[in-house]
Formats: C-alpha cells, sequence, structure tokens
C-alpha cells in the first residue's frame, strides 16, 4: 500500500521552501513531504529526517534514493531534537514540518497491532526499542488507570465499561491481540455506537497508542526545542489529526506569539480540500498550524 502524504500544497505554501535552504522532518515517515521539499531546495539544501520506527527509516532510505547525497536520517525520537541536530551537525535550519499522523504502512504492514481490524499482537510501538507495549498497559495497569488513559487520550465516553470488562477478561486469561480487545470494546459499548460512522474501536486504540509512544508529551517536548533551533525568519508547521494534539500546537504557538518569538501565519488551522479528501481520506481530519520566528 502507497503511503500519500496529507497537506501537501498547504506544507509547501506555508513552509516556502527555496533554493539551497535545510529543513528538518521531524517525522519524516515515508518521505512523502521531504520529496516535495528537496525538489524545491536544490542543488545544495539538505533534510534532516527523523522517525523513531526503524521501519520508516529504511523503507525512507530506498524512496529517496536519488536525494540522498542531500539526506541526513536519524532513527531517534523527535523528542530529542536538539541532540540530534547537534549530534548531526545541522545547521542553518529554515523551516521545519512535524506530521504527527502515522503512515498506512504502519497500519497496514508493521503487525504491531495499530489497527483493530486485524489479528495482531498488542503493541503499538514506534520504536522496538522501548519497553512498554499496548499488552502491558492492557494486562498489568490497574482498571482505573486503564480508564483514565481511555478517557484523557481516547476522549472515549464509554471508558469505565471498557476498562472494567478488560480487567474482567484479564483475570481469566491474558489479553494479547487486537482483535481479542476489539470483542471486549464491542461488548462494552451498546449497539448504536458500534455502527456508528467511527468503529467503535478506534478511540481506545488511538488512546492506548498514544500512551504507550507518549505523543503527547514527546509533543509538548519537541515543540520548543523547534523554535530554538530555527533561524531568524525560519518556519514550523505541524499537522496534527485529533483535537488533544491540536490544542497542544494552538496553545503553544498563541504563547510564543504573545512573547513576540514567533508570528502565526494560520489564523484557522488550513485542511485538506474536498479533491484531496476524495482521493486521501486520511486527510479529513488533518489540520495544519504555522508560525514564522521573528
Amino acid at each position: 500500500m502507497i503511503h500519500i502524504a496529507v497537506l501537501t500544497k498547504e506544507v509547501l505554501e506555508y513552509l516556502s521552501p527555496q533554493k539551497n535552504e535545510n529543513f528538518i522532518d521531524c517525522t519524516i515517515g515515508e518521505g512523502g513531504h521531504s520529496k516535495l521539499i528537496l525538489e524545491k531546495t536544490g542543488p545544495e539544501g539538505k533534510i534532516l529526517g527523523i522517525d523513531a520506527d526503524e521501519n520508516q527509516i529504511k523503507n525512507c532510505r530506498e524512496i529517496l534514493e536519488n536525494y540522498k547525497e542531500r539526506l541526513v536520517l536519524a532513527n531517534d525520537s523527535y523528542a530529542n531534537l536538539q541532540k540530534i541536530v547537534e549530534k548531526e551537525n545541522f545547521e542553518k535550519i529554515s523551516g521545519i514540518l512535524l506530521d504527527l499522523g502515522w503512515s498506512s504502512n504502519q497500519l497496514k504492514e508493521s503487525k504491531r497491532g495499530f489497527s483493530f481490524l486485524k489479528d495482531e499482537p498488542l503493541d503499538m510501538r514506534y520504536s522496538l526499542n522501548q519497553e512498554l507495549t499496548a499488552e502491558k498497559i492492557i494486562n498489568g495497569y490497574p482498571q482505573k488507570e486503564i480508564e483514565k488513559i481511555l478517557q484523557e487520550y481516547g476522549e472515549e465516553r464509554y471508558a469505565k465499561k471498557i476498562a472494567e470488562n478488560i480487567a474482567k477478561e484479564r483475570r481469566a486469561q491474558n489479553i494479547k491481540s487486537a482483535l481479542q480487545l476489539v470483542k471486549i470494546i464491542e461488548r462494552s459499548a451498546p449497539k448504536n455506537y458500534q455502527y456508528a460512522k467511527i468503529h467503535c474501536a478506534t478511540r481506545t486504540f488511538q488512546a492506548l497508542r498514544i500512551a504507550v509512544n507518549k505523543e503527547l508529551e514527546n509533543l509538548e517536548k519537541v515543540l520548543p526545542q523547534a523554535v530554538s533551533v530555527l533561524n531568524g525568519g525560519g518556519r514550523i508547521a505541524v499537522i496534527s489529526f485529533h483535537s488533544l494534539e491540536d490544542r497542544i500546537v494552538k496553545n503553544f504557538l498563541k504563547e510564543k506569539e504573545n512573547q513576540k518569538i514567533l508570528k502565526i501565519l494560520t489564523k484557522k488551522p488550513a485542511v485538506g480540500q474536498s479533491a484531496e479528501i476524495k482521493q486521501n481520506p486520511r486527510s479529513r481530519s488533518a489540520k495544519l498550524r504555522a508560525a514564522i520566528k521573528l
């Protein structure tokens, strides 16, 4: 399955890459956005691409083979942005992109239980170097803690019942697979919720993925680092896919604008146009916010 990068037109508009400029793609994935930036920044502009998932780095290296002289790849968490920049001696940064979505490849081929439609182990780690998995949360965390994760990170209205049934099930046997968990969620929600437009397991799986990968904490860590390493006049663009991320980005940019450090370029977030949404349904929930460093 080919991954299609979202909001490509908007990314190029707000990052405005020019000849010989250097950029950082904090979530390079399969290099969709980076390829477009590299096309604009030749002959000498470079990209530092970061991804916690080693498979994504491997795929990206192959996909962007034609640009290898101008591509620096780091298999690490973007929460360590400043350290990565120093280690790679990457300078004169004109723009930084954070696409907080995940790729179709991770969903379809990683075999790590990201999808609630496949019978895969409940792993959900982007990086296999970390210890915490979704299975450890589901089988080891107190019921109340699971409920809190589902409420806070998934905004799941049936969090209490789902956590209750998880606790009941795991007393009989360990919950190891994605489909095992889906069945528990289905038992915990009323019938009309099961047949709603959004699959009834969506919010629980989102919540677990966020908890396993510390996504919100990492976002809060990376934003100040991104501003710090940017050149004056450099731009930052962040694509988020749910309200929790978008709120963090919106509040951060507003705070930095009040401190006269950034100027916000998107008074309202840029969203996908109908033609893009038709071609790539993932872009329906994507929101891009951008700012320029003063």
